[in-house]
């Protein structure tokens, strides 16, 4: 080292750690300076039930602390929205609320993340239980809420700080809108049209972002459909458990943009991704 000096801590104890190994390892070789960490040691506060290591150890705690108080709903929980759920338990947010009154099934397997027992489908589960105790594993404030929304139940809402609309329930959405904008809720939008074409799937990924003072594009340019889904596009409800995955990163990737967590240089209202064109594209940017 220059001057006999280590440039930084790291150095300093991973040079201890390399010396210290090779004399214990010409005894042992089965032994290891990381062993892992005391993952059952957890603060009573924790939203995790074991230690968030990987944070530390890519020392983003300033970043993720963002997280921290945060309250976010998902609703529908089909595959889009589980995928959402998948990387959403990953951050310590205050609370995830899922709502979804629909069951889960064969074919939702198939478009969710994790494998699904054939004794987890036979006991027929609603998805907001089968993913909460799931994800529970790993997250320990997940409020599961098995209905559908509709104006009697819109409170459900009412206290969270941001939302994922992933459900195909077209019809719906007004009304959860009109409460999510009175609020002053931010939210995503997320949803799919794919068709088959000349023996191959094309189509669009749709994400569309609503912040306070930002909200004009949703109505101005229709960036949320709205109303009985119909065409080609919605006709078969194509979907695929890779498209699904994408779709979520995408919003969870804006949503992340929105807290400060990633840089944000479009800031943009509305995101597409084309399977043919292999090409996402922002519009709408603030």
């Amino acid at each position: 080292m220059p001057e006999g000096a280590y440039p930084d801590q790291y150095t300093k104890v991973t040079s201890y750690v390399r010396i210290l190994s090779h004399e214990a390892l010409a005894i042992d070789p089965t032994i290891t300076a990381t062993p892992g960490a005391a993952w059952v040691e957890v603060d009573d506060d924790s939203p995790f039930v074991y230690r968030d290591t990987a944070t530390s150890r890519a020392g983003l705690a300033h970043l993720v602390s963002r997280f921290n108080d945060h309250r976010v709903g998902i609703v529908g929980l089909g595959g889009t929205g589980s995928y959402v759920l998948d990387q959403v338990a990953k951050t310590p947010v205050a609370l995830i609320r899922l709502i979804d009154g629909d069951f889960f099934e064969n074919h939702n397997a198939f478009r969710a993340p994790g494998a699904a027992s054939l004794d987890e489908l036979r006991a027929h589960p609603k998805k907001v239980h089968y993913y909460r105790a799931a994800y529970s594993k790993m997250h320990r404030r997940i409020d599961a809420r098995d209905v559908f929304l509709d104006h009697d139940n819109l409170d459900l809402l009412d206290d969270l700080d941001f939302v994922f609309l992933a459900s195909d329930d077209s019809a719906a959405k007004p009304v959860v809108i009109a409460r999510l904008e009175e609020r002053g809720i931010p939210f995503i939008d997320v949803g799919m049209g794919v068709e088959e074409v000349d023996g191959h799937l094309t189509g669009v990924l749709r994400t569309t972002t609503s912040l306070p003072g930002q909200r004009d594009h949703v109505h101005i340019n229709d960036r949320i459909p709205l109303g009985a889904p119909g065409g080609d596009d919605y006709g078969r409800n194509i979907q695929v458990a890779d498209l699904n995955a994408l779709n979520a990163l995408m919003a969870v990737l804006r949503w992340k943009r929105y807290l400060g967590f990633y840089a944000d240089g479009t800031r943009e209202g509305f995101s597409t991704f084309s399977i043919y064109a292999n090409e996402i594209s922002s519009e709408d940017c603030a």
